[in-house]
């Protein structure tokens, strides 16, 4: 359930990363982000493995970017957490992650257990749907950097008693969502609207290198290529190419509907080719896709609140199911 009142204590192995032998099925290390998720974060986003010089020394690592908008570079033989930092600075659930403990720093206001049961807690960021979710990162052994498909949104959420009935879902809390009203470099309030961002990561140092704003949430994964381009799709249906080092838009290119497939690229008979599937749907997608919006107020906490927040969604892109394929042209 989503109401964490129901569940007392860390609920250990949850949110977790873990480590297993192969060979043996033994576990070498386990590594919790959110112990007692009270904000539906989950943490079962993909990780990357990577090489990475990290304090002068080379370092077999493991990367991940959490629902809960953090960042983490970990020792992937020993599962030593080496980075911890926010990839979008509007996070406020946790401060901070104590380095020593590995456990966030929780921000009480924001906490739905603290608040309790049938209390709103307001401004909660990022929203449950997580600062990433199932988009895919991408990496640039080029630029050594990290790609980051993003959300930028915060919430309002109220947790309440539930049963739980064989069959039905069990959640247990309503919520809203907004935008996050911030800088996603600085975390400071501006009155933005954005829903999405696209990120370049450090993550030796868990630094942004650069961030574009997006309209809605970048609900694509992306592919970073060997050319020094990263190309992405956004929820109103654009494909976008952009440079790899500074995030400046190369080329767009609008498709039927939004886009929520991952980027491929690949050669055939000598040339480079790049598709990407366009049909509107996810979490984000779903007052479109499954007709949840009645247009009216009361709808807006639908969709686990992703109709309120993307309502306007529909004036951008409409359903649909359209691979297209770019041909990128040599010198």
């Amino acid at each position: 359930t989503w109401n964490p009142v129901q569940r007392p204590g860390d609920n250990k192995w949850s949110m977790s990363l873990w480590a297993r032998d192969a060979d043996t099925g033994e576990v070498k290390w386990v590594y919790q982000m959110t112990p007692h998720d009270e904000w539906d974060f989950d943490g079962i986003n993909e990780v990357v493995l990577a090489d990475q010089k990290i304090g002068g020394k080379m370092r077999k690592t493991i990367v991940h970017f959490d629902r809960n908008g953090f960042g983490y570079t970990l020792d992937r033989v020993t599962g030593e957490l080496l980075v911890a930092e926010k990839f979008d600075k509007t996070v406020n659930w946790a401060t901070h992650i104590d380095m020593k403990s590995g456990r966030p720093v929780l921000d009480l206001k924001y906490s739905t257990e603290a608040n309790g049961e049938d209390e709103n807690t307001e401004g909660a960021c990022p929203a449950a749907l997580g600062s990433k979710n199932q988009q895919p990162v991408s990496y640039s052994p080029q630029t050594k950097l990290f790609y980051i498909s993003a959300n930028h949104l915060c919430m309002d959420y109220e947790p309440f008693e539930v049963s739980y009935t064989a069959g039905q879902p069990y959640v247990g809390a309503t919520l809203t969502m907004m935008p996050a009203g911030g800088d996603a470099i600085t975390g400071k309030k501006d009155g933005s609207t954005n829903l999405g961002q696209f990120t370049a990561w450090d993550a030796t140092t868990g630094k942004i290198v650069w961030s574009n704003k997006e309209t809605f949430s970048v609900w694509s994964g992306s592919v970073a290529t060997a050319g020094g381009v990263v190309f992405y799709g956004t929820l109103e249906g654009y494909l976008k190419a952009v440079d790899a080092k500074t995030g400046k838009e190369l080329y767009k290119f609008k498709t039927p509907s939004g886009i929520i497939g991952n980027v491929n690229t690949w050669s055939y008979k000598g040339k480079q080719y790049v598709g990407v599937l366009s049909g509107i749907g996810g979490w984000a997608g779903i007052g479109i896709a499954a007709g949840l919006d009645s247009g009216e107020s009361d709808s807006n906490s639908e969709g686990l609140g992703a109709v309120g927040a993307y309502r306007s969604l529909s004036s951008f892109t409409k359903l649909g199911g359209v691979f297209t394929v770019f041909a990128l042209l040599g010198k």
